[in-house]
C-alpha cells in the first residue's frame, strides 16, 4: 500500500513538472489550489487538485440532477432539445479547447464548467426569477444560480459537509455569467477564502451577479458559456419552427455563420486568436458586435417568445405554492413533509443550525428537477406538456 502511495505522489509530481514546461505564465498552476480544509491523503494521491475537483463535481448528486433541468425549452414533447446536462458538457468541451491553445489549466476549466450551473432551479431562468422574488420577499436575499451552485457543492452535498472544492474552482463557478455581453475579460486578482465568503454574502443583496473571475481559466469558462448556448439555442428554435434560418440577421450570418457549428467555430477561433499571449480573454471588435446582435435576436425571437411561455404563469404559481407550503411545514415541524423526508433527513445538524427556514426552502426547491418539481404541485396547478409549438 505504501508503495502505491509513493507511486501516486510520483505521478502527480510528474504532472506538476509538465505544467511548468507547457503552461502559460498566466495559467493557474495546480500546486496553487487552495482548499478550506487540508486533506492529509492529498499528498499521496495521483490526481492534481483541480482534477479531483472535477471528479467530485461529476460524482455529486447535484450533477446527476442536471439531466432533467431546463436549458431554454421546457414542457415541450421533443427529445432532441438541449437540456442543462448537454449545455454544461458543451461548455466544458469548448472551454478546454480554448484553454489548450492558450496554455491554461484544463483541469480547472473542466471543474468550473461542469459545476457552473449546478445551482439552477427547475425551469431555467424563469424559475430563477420566480425563486429570487420569493427569497428576497422572505429576507433571504436575491437568488442567483451561480451562488446556489456553491451552496450545493460547498454546504449541502455529502449531507451538509460539502466537497471541499478549491477556491479557484468555486470562484470561476460564481463568475461564469455568460448572459452578460463581454468583449474581453481580465482576471481580477487572487482572493482569500475570507474575502470569498464575504463577497458571496454581499452578492445576495444584489439583483445581478456580474463579477469577474480571479483566473484566466475562469474567464475562459465565462466566454465559453456564451459560445455554447448562443448557436445551440438557435438550432433548437429552428427545430421547433420558432424562427427560420434565413431570419438570422445579415451581419451575424456574414461574420459568424448560420449554423451552430459555424457559429461555434467562428467564435472559438476568434477568441483564441485575440487572446493568445494576452493578459485577457476576448473577442475582436467585429466578432463581438456580431455576437451582441445575435444575442439580441435570440432574446427577441426565442427567449421572450410567447409561444413557448404558455405555461409560465402556472410555473410561477407552483413556485409560490411550494415555497409557502414548505415554510409552514418547517415552522410547524411537519416531519411527514417531503422537505424533511426528502431533503433534511440525514442532513448534518450544522446545516440546519446555520440556515433559516427561507434558506432551507430555497435550497430544497432549487435542487429539484423539472419533473420532481411538477410532481410536488397540486393537481389543479400541474401544467400540460406542449404538443405543438
Amino acid at each position: 500500500m505504501n508503495d502505491n502511495f509513493e507511486k501516486a505522489g510520483e505521478f502527480k509530481a510528474l504532472l506538476n513538472s509538465r505544467e511548468k514546461e507547457n503552461f502559460s505564465s498566466l495559467a493557474c498552476f495546480s500546486h496553487t489550489a487552495l482548499r478550506r480544509k487540508n486533506e492529509e491523503f492529498a499528498a499521496n494521491e495521483y490526481r492534481q487538485p483541480f482534477s479531483a475537483d472535477a471528479d467530485r463535481i461529476l460524482n455529486s448528486l447535484s450533477y446527476t440532477r442536471y439531466i432533467d433541468k431546463t436549458q431554454v425549452f421546457s414542457l415541450i414533447n421533443n427529445d432532441h432539445l438541449t437540456h442543462r446536462v448537454i449545455h454544461v458538457q458543451l461548455v466544458s468541451r469548448i472551454a478546454r479547447t480554448v484553454g489548450r491553445y492558450l496554455g491554461l489549466n484544463e483541469d480547472l476549466i473542466e471543474a468550473a464548467s461542469l459545476g457552473h450551473d449546478i445551482g439552477h432551479p427547475p425551469f431555467g431562468h424563469d424559475g430563477e426569477r420566480f425563486l429570487s422574488k420569493l427569497t428576497h420577499d422572505h429576507g433571504a436575499g436575491f437568488f442567483h444560480h451561480s451562488l446556489q451552485s456553491i451552496q450545493f457543492l460547498d454546504r449541502i452535498e455529502k449531507n451538509g459537509k460539502g466537497w471541499n472544492l478549491s477556491l479557484q474552482t468555486m470562484d470561476a463557478i460564481v463568475c461564469h455569467n455568460g448572459e452578460v455581453h463581454s468583449i474581453r475579460l481580465t482576471p481580477q486578482g487572487n482572493r482569500t477564502f475570507k474575502e470569498f465568503d464575504t463577497w458571496l454574502e454581499n452578492l445576495k443583496q444584489k439583483k445581478t451577479c456580474d463579477e469577474i473571475p480571479m483566473t484566466m481559466e475562469g474567464c475562459v469558462v465565462r466566454m465559453a458559456d456564451t459560445i455554447s448556448y448562443i448557436g445551440r439555442d438557435l438550432e433548437d428554435a429552428i427545430r421547433l419552427n420558432l424562427v427560420k434560418r434565413e431570419d438570422i440577421p445579415g451581419e451575424c450570418a456574414q461574420v459568424l455563420g448560420r449554423t451552430n457549428g459555424t457559429i461555434v467555430f467562428s467564435l472559438v477561433t476568434d477568441l483564441i486568436k485575440n487572446s493568445l499571449d494576452q493578459s485577457f480573454i476576448g473577442f475582436s471588435d467585429k466578432v463581438s458586435r456580431a455576437l451582441k446582435a445575435l444575442k439580441a435576436f435570440n432574446y427577441q425571437h426565442i427567449y421572450k417568445n410567447p409561444v413557448i411561455k404558455k405555461h409560465l404563469s402556472t410555473i410561477g404559481d407552483i413556485f409560490s405554492f411550494l415555497f409557502e407550503k414548505y415554510m409552514i411545514d418547517l415552522e410547524t415541524e411537519n416531519l411527514q413533509s417531503v422537505v424533511f423526508t426528502d431533503f433534511l433527513s440525514g442532513m448534518s445538524s450544522g446545516y440546519q443550525n446555520l440556515h433559516s427556514h427561507p434558506e432551507i426552502v430555497r435550497d430544497y426547491i432549487s435542487g429539484m428537477t423539472d419533473s420532481y418539481f411538477i410532481r410536488q404541485a397540486p393537481d389543479y396547478l400541474k401544467p400540460e406538456s406542449i404538443e405543438n409549438v
